[in-house]
């Protein structure tokens, strides 16, 4: 291995990590900040549960179909300009959210702000499989990984106690400034691509590129994991609001927020799995992930808000292992184009954002709270059949 690619314990390495620590908190907060605000949002814009989903589904679906054609794109404009000049139109599109007045305005404007983001996920795992060594490739990929759950944590958080503080525009104003912040610390602290090679565009070429990968068997289940994974995590945490801010529980929009702080969990088992994979194997590690997520669900079902509250570290804990080490394989196995490979994973893993999460409300508004736990149940048991074929 060439002595430019970035080693642990490296200026560079350190320097890198922290910048896509910093790129994977600020797309998270952005994309997540209107969870914990479905309530309110239903509520201001007389909407449904499932359709107040769609602050986040419709974010969620553009940012998975524009994955494919930014994926591509960035193997001929290069990494770090494409992930800077994302970073910065979503952060502008966030504080335009706060200012709108009608709810086909806010969709609308939460659907371009997941396009805006589709240029940084894929990229930032490209970057990672091309510039780092690859003993230092799961640890980087899981501080990655733990900065989008930190993203996830904060943004959910801040955005909860913002919406108390002055209502749900000044939760999402706050959290797209917090995005310009992250912005300025990654365009200082990212080195640049030492091993990107443009590719010319050529549709022949790109689509070429996506057949590769899709004739791949264990990216095609890699890519059937993410999307059944982050369906569930993401079906899970939509609703686990309304569940608590109704009877029993009757919490605040603050007191929800607060609930995220499971997501911390999610930083230290993303960099935890991501050094576990040379020891015991990605299948056996991706197994336990999973299990905790399956006992996460089920401690979900109880009746008590202390129950809940372990049932959602534990499901937080399993999610985000599960998904470094996937993320961390699909570099590992795919043949050239990894921008693209990261791109096809991620479109799947927000495709099932997308689709579970919305049909997880219609579960949820029609059947309750215990059918849609079991739902989400039989996906990770098929997640977990899929495994094995790794």
């Amino acid at each position: 291995m060439s002595a430019t690619h970035l080693s642990r314990g490296s200026a560079g390495y350190r320097r890198a990590t922290l910048a896509l620590f910093c790129a994977g908190f600020a797309t998270f907060a952005m994309l997540y900040c209107v969870q914990p605000l479905l309530p309110l949002l239903a509520a201001h814009f007389r909407v449904s549960a499932a359709s107040s989903s769609l602050a986040l589904s419709l974010t969620t679906l553009s940012l998975a179909l524009c994955l494919l054609v930014s994926g591509a794109l960035a193997e001929s404009w290069g990494r770090k300009p494409v992930m800077a000049a994302a970073l910065g139109l979503a952060a502008l599109l966030g504080i335009a959210c706060a200012f709108v007045e009608q709810w086909s305005s806010l969709l609308i404007l939460r659907a371009l702000l997941g396009l805006a983001l589709s240029g940084l996920p894929a990229l930032a795992m490209a970057y990672v499989g091309e510039e780092f060594d690859p003993e230092a490739l799961p640890a980087a990929m899981g501080l990655y990984i733990g900065g989008t759950a930190l993203g996830g944590l904060l943004g959910r958080l801040l955005a909860g106690l913002l919406s108390d503080l002055g209502g749900w525009p000044w939760a999402l104003g706050g959290i797209a400034g917090l995005g310009l912040l992250a912005l300025g610390l990654f365009l200082w602290l990212l080195p640049p691509s030492r091993h990107f090679r443009a590719q010319p565009l050529s549709l022949r070429g790109l689509l070429g590129n996506f057949a590769l990968h899709l004739g791949n068997p264990r990216l095609r289940v890699l890519f059937a994991l993410a999307f059944l994974l982050m369906g569930g995590f993401v079906a899970l945490f939509n609703y686990v609001g309304f569940r608590l801010a109704g009877a029993p529980f009757n919490l605040s929009a603050t007191v929800i927020g607060l609930l995220f702080t499971v997501y911390l969990l999610g930083i230290f088992s993303a960099g935890w799995a991501g050094r576990l994979v040379p020891r015991f194997g990605a299948r056996q590690v991706l197994f336990g992930a999973i299990a905790l997520m399956l006992l996460g669900v089920a401690l979900c079902a109880a009746p008590w808000l202390s129950a809940a509250v372990v049932g959602l570290a534990l499901f937080t804990l399993g999610f985000f292992a599960a998904h470094a080490v996937a993320s961390g394989q699909v570099g590992a196995h795919a043949k050239g184009a990894k921008a693209q490979a990261s791109a096809l994973y991620l479109c799947a893993y927000y495709l099932g954002s997308s689709l579970v999460g919305y049909v997880g409300g219609y579960v949820w508004e029609h059947a309750g709270w215990l059918a849609l736990l079991a739902v989400l149940a039989s996906l990770f048991g098929l997640a977990g059949a899929l495994a094995r074929r790794l």
